[in-house]
């Protein structure tokens, strides 16, 4: 990586001129300027403070580090790191604190990490293939042997997950090929796209909120997700509910 090209590069793609990251990164545009061009070699601290004022991810800071001539500045943890496991027990009250309504934890791949049993309801028919731990939870949702089949609007959510999948143009390539043509839209989406989901105790309707670690300074745990789905409808929360009800008479 070309230290000062991609400073540069990023720089422009925001829009954000010399002058203004100058003066958020606390330095002068002239020396913004030299470090662009090469002719000046930023320190550590400098070389932070412009990922920072970029909101770069921990994973492209370290990045920006290495070629620039640093060692890295964050760790990265494997999820089952003993360090972790008052994050691994939050996790799982965070889930269970979700029932009825389905949440899963997924990583910066989209690789699922954990579920609740709420989930179960959208998964219901799904290939097993497509499911678990470690399986992609965007291929679950568009594959034909997914949930897709179950999803009545199939183009909208689908154009929404592929929104998302920046991070992975192969995986947005394949995904691509199983999602339809999106039709320009009639009328207003409200105030979110819904997943329009086909279950046993009918039509779900469902909209989803994405929370982050926003304070973390391990990589792994900065890039975890935990993606919530919350009803759109007062019918949808009735069904969840009852399929939580059923679910524990049958466990019973």
């Amino acid at each position: 990586m070309d230290f000062p090209k991609v400073l540069r590069e990023r720089r422009t793609e925001r829009r954000i001129s010399q002058l203004e990251m100058a003066l958020r990164a606390g330095t002068t545009q002239r020396h913004l300027s030299f470090i662009e061009s090469g002719r000046s070699v930023p320190g550590r601290s400098m070389v932070l403070r412009l990922a920072e004022t970029l909101s770069l991810s921990l994973r492209e800071r370290n990045e920006w580090l290495l070629a620039a001539g640093y060692a890295p500045a964050y760790p990265q943890s494997t999820l089952d790191d003993v360090a972790l496991e008052p994050v691994r027990t939050a996790l799982g009250h965070v889930l269970d604190g979700h029932q009825p309504y389905p949440a899963l934890i997924v990583d910066r791949t989209g690789a699922m990490i954990a579920a609740n049993d709420a989930f179960g309801l959208i998964v219901q028919g799904a290939s097993a293939d497509l499911i678990g731990p470690g399986r992609n939870v965007y291929r679950l949702a568009l594959h034909p042997d997914g949930i897709a089949p179950r999803i009545r609007n199939l183009a909208e959510w689908g154009h929404h997950i592929l929104d998302r999948l920046g991070h992975s143009q192969e995986l947005r390539d394949e995904l691509s090929e199983y999602v339809p043509e999106l039709e320009p839209s009639s009328g207003q989406l409200g105030f979110a796209v819904p997943l329009q989901l086909d279950s046993p105790y009918g039509r779900l309707q469902l909209i989803t909120t994405v929370m982050t670690f926003a304070t973390a300074t391990d990589i792994t745990l900065a890039e975890l997700k935990i993606e919530a789905f919350l009803p759109a409808d007062a019918s949808t929360a009735e069904a969840l509910h009852d399929a939580s009800a059923d679910k524990s008479s049958s466990n019973f």
